[in-house]
């Protein structure tokens, strides 16, 4: 993923923020701000048959302690008219493959229950469920605004890394 991606990206970022089930965020941030929060490696897009930008997979650090920089909170986003045809499963499993190669032993998220396609895609992937944040924040936007949320924490650790 590169700044001339942005113009896809935010499209599909938008679409989850809009669709309530992705994210607590309300509008996509500008491409400085967004580059400036995640981590160099891995960043990765799906693209289409026309080349546009149909999924992305990026992450950021969970905390600038040395003893965290091996620990990323990563975000997967599709399309929604590309879901349900293996385009989260091609960006998750590679992410993970890119982030094993660049030394992170821990990949994290927060996923809203409600969202079972990605739970169920992020434990195919080797993650799991090591809790559930109640009533972490309400939502903004979407058919939820206005409600309280849980959020299910998953992880994934790599072995490769010197983890067990």
């Amino acid at each position: 993923m590169t700044s001339a991606d942005w113009d896809g990206v935010e499209r599909v970022f938008a679409a989850g923020i809009v669709g309530g089930e992705a994210t607590f965020e309300t509008e996509t941030p500008d491409w400085a701000r967004f580059d400036a929060g995640k981590v160099s490696v891995p960043r990765l897009v799906a693209v289409g048959e026309a080349g546009e930008v149909v999924g992305w997979a990026a992450a950021s650090p969970v905390s600038t302690r040395a003893a965290y920089r091996g620990v990323i909170e990563h975000s997967v986003y599709v399309a929604p008219e590309y879901k349900g045809r293996g385009v989260g499963r091609a960006l998750l499993e590679q992410f993970v493959t890119d982030a094993d190669a660049a030394g992170f032993w821990m990949i994290q998220s927060s996923v809203f229950p409600e969202n079972v396609a990605s739970l169920r895609l992020h434990e195919s992937c080797g993650f799991r469920v090591v809790g559930r944040r109640e009533r972490i924040a309400r939502s903004q936007l979407g058919p939820h605004a206005g409600q309280w949320r849980d959020t299910i924490l998953i992880e994934r650790r790599s072995l490769r890394n010197g983890v067990d």
